[in-house]
């Protein structure tokens, strides 16, 4: 990923016990440092602060954001997710760094994901986020991406899309960021 340009990676593990992901933490915070990338933990604000990450990205029955951020500090990035224009709305009070809105699509990456949101909450999020940055999430691959973007996500997260073809993981990179680029200058063309 970070070959193909990615600057920010979150890092997630719904599965192994605490110690394995902390261990994994340490190894590519590490790795990433040296590469001038940053990493944010997701869910687990404990490994976040061990493993020296950049930050965490919290979901609804997470840890909340502002006991997060008396734990990581006033530089750390904290996002949180939201799944409706309410929750969206509430996360814009908190001290968070951006705030997630999704599932966009349906998604694969998670069998208890909560009901998709669409485009349409998207710009809705946009109309209310004012400067706060809107990363979108669930069910983005490279064919919807540039619809999301157009919506006015500021960014989008992808986990299937990029790993679901190891052999081109840098290559997808590469390609997201091409788009982004794209459709960014095309919004603030038109």
């Amino acid at each position: 990923m970070i070959a193909g340009g990615a600057s920010l990676i979150q890092l997630r593990d719904k599965l192994s016990p605490a110690r394995d992901f902390y261990d994994s933490a340490v190894e590519v915070v590490a790795f990433a440092r040296r590469r001038d990338v940053k990493v944010i933990i997701n869910d687990r604000v404990d490994i976040a602060l061990a493993s020296k990450a950049d930050g965490v990205h919290l979901g609804q029955d997470d840890l909340g954001a502002s006991e997060a951020r008396k734990i990581l500090g006033p530089d750390a990035i904290i996002g949180v997710s939201t799944h409706s224009i309410d929750q969206f709305r509430r996360a814009l009070e908190l001290p968070v760094s951006y705030v997630a809105i999704g599932p966009v699509f349906a998604t694969s990456t998670k069998h208890d994901h909560d009901p998709v949101v669409g485009l349409e909450m998207v710009r809705q999020a946009r109309d209310v986020a004012g400067s706060m940055p809107i990363v979108a999430i669930g069910g983005i691959d490279l064919q919807n991406a540039a619809s999301v973007l157009s919506a006015c996500a500021d960014s989008v997260a992808v986990i299937s899309d990029i790993l679901s073809a190891p052999d081109e993981i840098e290559h997808r990179v590469r390609k997201f960021l091409l788009l982004k680029r794209d459709t960014t200058n095309n919004v603030g063309n038109s």
